[in-house]
């Protein structure tokens, strides 16, 4: 048997036994240690705000059609930051290159799960660097996630770059950010996330509640106003301070999933006056200038090197690691109780 957490409603979690499947041809068998949960994305889930439950997405159209939800409930398995052993590998995939072999740390997704069936192809590369602890593996994702961001920035040295948002994707922004030689502002309604960010290269914080954002960050750069705003939050009213915030002609990664109608979003205001850009970043894909060179699969190979090589630091990041059996109670805590928590991992 094996252990599966799915959502049978909103803010229903279970931990149910499902009958362990045979192993079909062309997959590998990962047994997982553990599986990071996602605040932003799985908890749309949680909550039932995400769009999949009241609208299909048409691939082929790349647009979502009214009229029968694309998920419905229970929802199984969400969840795509995991780290396992592999413990059986398919006859037929024998000799194949790059392969993981039985017994290796690897890293993936597939979902909330204590063993994972997952097609050789997504497993190629994906063994876990030497000397990295297997609990950083989890962050793979979400660090390709602000990697990503980064990217569709095009950040210069020595610009002034405003982070909205400074839960665990936006502290790793915030990281990568400096690295890549911004000067970072970071922006947070919580005191104690802004704390954390100085440590990971923030040098001037402020406070979304109390604070004058774009007011502040155009005063602490001549009037001009920041050379990017990078927005990780998924907050409306966060979107638009980004837009405020950003120089004449600056730019704006919006990185976050939104939810719902846009209120707090007022694009007849400064983003139309400034003629400011405004870009996506999402996982599915990389900035198109770099697609001849990026993937995603770069992106999240790329990220784990960096932490392996002690550049960007994940062990901080974790708040609680939960046992599977007490899922609920750790969904419970970043939805109601979001200052309390930063990553927040289920260990199987």
């Amino acid at each position: 048997m094996e252990r599966v957490v799915q959502f049978t409603g909103p803010r229903q979690v279970e931990v149910t036994e499902q009958v362990r499947a045979e192993l079909p041809a062309g997959h590998l068998r990962v047994r997982t240690r553990y599986s990071g949960i996602s605040a932003g994305t799985e908890l749309t889930a949680y909550r039932g705000t995400n769009p999949y439950l009241t609208r299909t997405w048409d691939p082929e159209a790349r647009l979502f059609r009214d009229g029968a939800a694309g998920i419905q409930y229970p929802v199984a398995g969400w969840g795509y930051s995991e780290v396992g052993e592999v413990v059986d590998i398919a006859p037929d995939l024998a000799g194949t290159p790059g392969l993981p072999d039985v017994g290796d740390l690897v890293w993936g997704i597939w979902g909330h799960r204590s063993e994972g069936i997952v097609p050789a192809e997504r497993m190629i590369g994906h063994t876990l660097p030497a000397g990295l602890e297997p609990l950083a593996g989890a962050f793979a994702r979400v660090g390709a996630i602000a990697y990503n961001a980064v990217l569709a920035g095009d950040i210069h040295l020595g610009e002034d770059v405003a982070v909205f948002g400074q839960g665990v994707i936006g502290l790793l922004t915030t990281r990568l950010a400096q690295l890549n030689g911004a000067r970072v502002t970071a922006v947070d309604a919580l005191d104690g996330r802004l704390e954390t960010a100085k440590h990971y290269g923030a040098q001037h914080t402020l406070n979304a509640r109390t604070d004058a954002v774009a007011e502040r960050i155009r005063e602490a750069t001549g009037g001009l106003g920041a050379d990017l705003a990078i927005e990780i939050s998924g907050a409306y009213p966060a979107l638009h301070e980004a837009l405020r915030s950003v120089a004449a002609g600056g730019r704006v990664v919006a990185s976050g999933f939104y939810q719902g109608d846009g209120v707090g979003l007022r694009l007849g205001d400064e983003f139309h006056h400034n003629r400011v850009q405004l870009v996506c970043s999402q996982i599915g894909g990389v900035p198109p200038q770099l697609s001849h060179r990026w993937t995603v699969e770069r992106l999240q190979q790329t990220f784990l090197r960096l932490v392996a090589e002690g550049q960007v630091d994940v062990a901080s990041l974790v708040s609680h690691v939960v046992p599977v059996a007490d899922a609920a109670d750790a969904y419970v805590l970043l939805d109601e109780r979001p200052a309390d928590a930063l990553q927040v991992v289920l260990e199987f």
